[in-house]
């Protein structure tokens, strides 16, 4: 659990929750005297107030041995909630909140995160006295989403709290971290009334573009314009500071001088003001990242939520709120848009029309999290579109993504692809396994469409925007011609969607080159004859999408070809797009039309992938049997206080940790000269391997010798192995000599900020030069799927003549290697290679795992602000 951190409440508001320390006795007593009577009685039971000042001057006491977390809301203490291990792994459970701050849902907040610091201290059961009369808090202990038995005695309830985490918490938890989200932005992004510091009477300046931007976007509520030199900006009464504003300020745009924001901040702060947007830059991009830390904890102390800084402002166009410095008002769309990047955002929006823009610019407080919480119930998006040059918070993120991309599709930018990461790695698999990979993995764990270009983008924006999502794979072609049909159907089958024969009589063509798919009606052809062709095949049930192609001024024309595309497919739900060579938009405003034919197809591609994801069941996460994740933690723990700064494991240590996850290693003796070598084949039986210890690749160096079947043979290998290598040979392992089976390789690295990924892929010598990999975000739900990817695939289900292999038992070692990598943050890199399958089973040959000291993750339940 984090020291302190802030949280959102129930309203929008936000506290920062931190462990109680001696020095707040006194904001403790104050927190008493502001409590009413009744609210001390219901806590305390009898003896009132004077039983909470005694309680106070305990719980702050050299003596007390219990657990308290305390809140404070604009740097006031306003709740207390504790627990006291008694004994059997129970412990007394109580809170005190403030009278001003009943209902704000603080009490189950800070509830939630004493349950879940008790069970990390081994706690199995809170317990809670109340009386019955106190009705709140029963229902707040019901609802908390934890397993309570109960028992009445005489007027007081006793009940008993299990603090292991259930299904219930964590939904419960999602519910009211999705409430808090929401009605934090709302004030932000539907905001009741707008103030604009800085607000120039020069018509270039930001202040003044940003002023003009709201009047003429027709924003309906109270426009304040903010300037101490001058009276009257764009035809409003300007005010010389927010604190002299006569009304209720919910948003205030900062366009000043950076060395004036923190001043400003501070009068916000003191006006009550809802959410800030600083389009001010010299911050963190500046490399000032201590100044936008304090500008954070201004804006996190007041409860205000805070965009950018560095950014160009917020639009919503339903609530026909502009407050932003953008050359013109933003067509209105379904697309909700963020940006980190203020120039890609404006590109953006030339092109796209939106429901909503936010420039989180800095991203020093609402970040793309927030957004998709946001969005989610936005009655006026359907699509939302990210454009990223950082996570915050990637686990995070994957976790409301899942749960949003279920409802509406989320494409994603993220920029960055290049670069192997910013750490020393060894391994195969930390090699392959780049941070640009772990988000490609994590997009598609979570159902998101990952793009590769601000065009892409753009093409997937507005085919899933104005269309409904495919049933299927399968495509129709029709259009004029014969060339760019062509090219579509080869664009199709690169992306794996299908083009079939059509059956006979669907299209009755007068002159077509081909009736086949594409249907080429030649460029001879009108557009009566175009639009037949399509009203034919929309309606068709061998076919899920229809892809008619133009190439204008051929036929008809081009705005009669469009109206007749119009007409053929105004009534249909089916999937149609249109590649009009040479011309992008949109025909009648909901057919989307592409220039080139790869443009469309992209799209399709990666719309007809997340329609599929979308009808898929959730995948279950396998829980493998045999796991003592008690005795792992043990030996890491221990491996760590001998090599603070981490280390690569011995070959027993790795063995006994791979064990203890039921992974399947071969048996291994680990030697240090010849003789000990030649006794331990004698032990593990001929043939044996002699592998050395040491470097990670043991081929490019000859530190693998096969087959040696003599004592003899054994002795001359580490010999020669020992002359070759030199000093880097720090000793060797003999091993049984296996048959012969499909090598596949088997690993994972965890990144600290993302989290474990987990490769399988083609194994031994030829693991990099085939470069045949796939990869997952554990927990593992669909091992077959992730090794059905590999074009070694064939292999282990008998390709030509070859026995099949036991499949079930790669994918069950491929589930405990991601339940380690999950439990264990610490294995920074984990390399099984080979792991030799047979019809037998799955074995390792070889293992490398690397571990290192980390932060343990902040546990998913704990709901707080980043």
């Amino acid at each position: 659990m984090p020291e302190s951190y802030d949280v959102l409440l129930r309203d929008g508001g936000i506290a920062h929750v931190r462990p109680l320390r001696p020095g707040d006795r006194h904001a403790l007593h104050e927190l008493v005297d502001r409590s009413s009577e009744r609210s001390a009685y219901l806590r305390f039971f009898t003896g009132g107030r004077n039983t909470a000042h005694f309680y106070m001057d305990r719980i702050t006491g050299e003596a007390y041995r219990g657990h308290a977390l305390v809140a404070t809301m604009r740097d006031r203490l306003v709740a207390v909630a504790e627990y006291i291990p008694i004994e059997d792994g129970s412990a007394d459970l109580a809170i005190l909140l403030d009278d001003a701050v009943h209902g704000h849902g603080l009490g189950t907040l800070l509830l939630e995160h004493v349950a879940i610091d008790a069970a990390d201290h081994g706690v199995r059961e809170l317990v809670a006295d109340v009386l019955t009369e106190n009705r709140p808090m029963i229902n707040v202990l019901r609802d908390l989403g934890l397993d309570t038995t109960q028992r009445l005695d005489g007027g007081t309830l006793h009940i008993a709290i299990s603090a292991q985490p259930t299904p219930r918490l964590r939904a419960g938890v999602e519910a009211r971290d999705h409430e808090a989200e929401r009605a934090s932005l709302a004030r932000v992004l539907e905001p009741r009334s707008v103030a604009v510091i800085g607000a120039s009477r020069d018509s270039s300046g930001v202040g003044h573009r940003v002023l003009r931007n709201l009047i003429d976007g027709g924003f309906t509520g109270p426009i304040y314009p903010v300037n101490p030199n001058a009276t009257e900006v764009a035809g409003l009464a300007c005010h010389p500071n927010v604190g002299a504003i006569p009304g209720e300020v919910d948003l205030a745009v900062i366009a000043v001088p950076a060395k004036y924001v923190f001043e400003v901040a501070h009068e916000c702060a003191a006006a009550g003001v809802a959410g800030l947007v600083v389009l001010t830059s010299g911050f963190a991009e500046s490399g000032l990242h201590d100044a936008e830390t304090d500008l954070l904890t201004i804006c996190r102390t007041a409860g205000m939520r805070l965009v950018g800084p560095n950014c160009l402002g917020v639009v919503n166009t339903a609530a026909r709120l502009n407050a932003s410095f953008l050359p013109g008002s933003p067509a209105a769309g379904r697309v909700a848009l963020m940006s980190q990047s203020g120039a890609v955002g404006a590109a953006l929006l030339d092109e796209l029309s939106v429901s909503s823009f936010v420039s989180v610019g800095n991203k020093a407080d609402v970040s793309g999290n927030d957004l998709l919480e946001y969005w989610e119930d936005d009655e006026h998006t359907d699509v939302i579109a990210l454009y990223l040059e950082s996570f915050g918070n990637p686990r995070k993120f994957a976790r409301i993504a899942r749960r949003v991309a279920a409802k509406k599709p989320i494409l994603l930018v993220k920029s960055g692809r290049s670069g192997a990461g910013d750490r020393a790695v060894r391994s195969h698999t930390a090699a392959a396994a780049t941070p640009d990979v772990a988000v490609d993995a994590l997009a598609r764990a979570c159902g998101v469409i990952r793009l590769d270009s601000v065009r892409d983008l753009l093409d997937t924006a507005r085919l899933l925007a104005c269309q409904p999502l495919p049933k299927g794979r399968r495509v129709a072609i029709v259009g004029n011609s014969g060339g760019p049909g062509a090219m579509v159907a080869d664009a199709c089958e690169r992306h794996g969607l299908l083009v079939p024969e059509l059956p006979a009589g669907v299209l009755r063509a007068r002159a077509a080159a081909s009736v086949g798919n594409p249907v080429d009606l030649t460029a001879e052809a009108t557009a009566a004859e175009i639009g037949a062709a399509v009203e034919a095949l929309v309606v068709s049930p061998d076919v899920d999408v229809v892809v008619i192609v133009y190439t204008p001024p051929f036929g008809s024309g081009l705005d009669d070809t469009r109206q007749a595309i119009a007409e053929a497919t105004r009534h249909t739900k089916k999937t149609v797009l249109a590649c009009v060579v040479g011309h992008d938009g949109l025909i009648d405003g909901r057919i989307p039309s592409y220039a080139f034919p790869e443009q469309a197809i992209e799209a399709l591609g990666h719309v007809v992938g997340y329609a599929e994801w979308r009808e898929r069941p959730a995948g279950q996460e396998a829980k493998p049997p045999a796991v003592d994740t008690a005795a792992a933690r043990a030996l890491v723990g221990e491996e760590l206080a001998a090599h603070a700064d981490g280390c690569w494991l011995s070959p027993a240590a790795a063995a006994r940790l791979l064990g203890f996850y039921g992974v399947r290693l071969v048996e291994s003796v680990t030697v240090a000269d010849p003789d000990a070598a030649a006794e331990a084949a004698g032990r593990v039986g001929l043939p044996v391997v002699l592998k050395v210890t040491g470097p990670v690749h043991k081929s490019d160096v000859g530190g693998v010798r096969l087959d040696l079947r003599t004592a003899e043979e054994v002795r001359q290998a580490y010999r020669d192995m020992s002359r070759r290598i030199g000093a880097d040979m720090t000793g060797a392992v003999i091993q049984r000599m296996l048959p012969g089976g499909v090598e596949i390789i088997m690993g994972g690295v965890n990144y600290p900020s993302f989290g474990p990924l987990i490769m399988a892929g083609m194994g031994g010598v030829t693991a990099e030069l085939l470069a045949d990999r796939a990869f997952r975000v554990p927990p593992i739900t669909d091992p077959a799927d992730m090794l059905g990817e590999l074009r070694c695939a064939p292999l282990l289900y008998g390709y030509r003549g070859s026995p099949p292999v036991d499949v079930a038992a790669l994918a069950d070692q491929l589930v405990r290697v991601g339940r380690l990598l999950e439990d264990l943050p610490e294995v920074a890199e984990l390399d099984l290679n080979p792991v030799i399958v047979t019809s037998e089973g799955a074995v390792t040959v070889d293992a490398r795992i690397r571990i290192a000291p980390c932060r343990p993750p902040t546990s998913p339940l704990l709901r707080h602000l980043r």
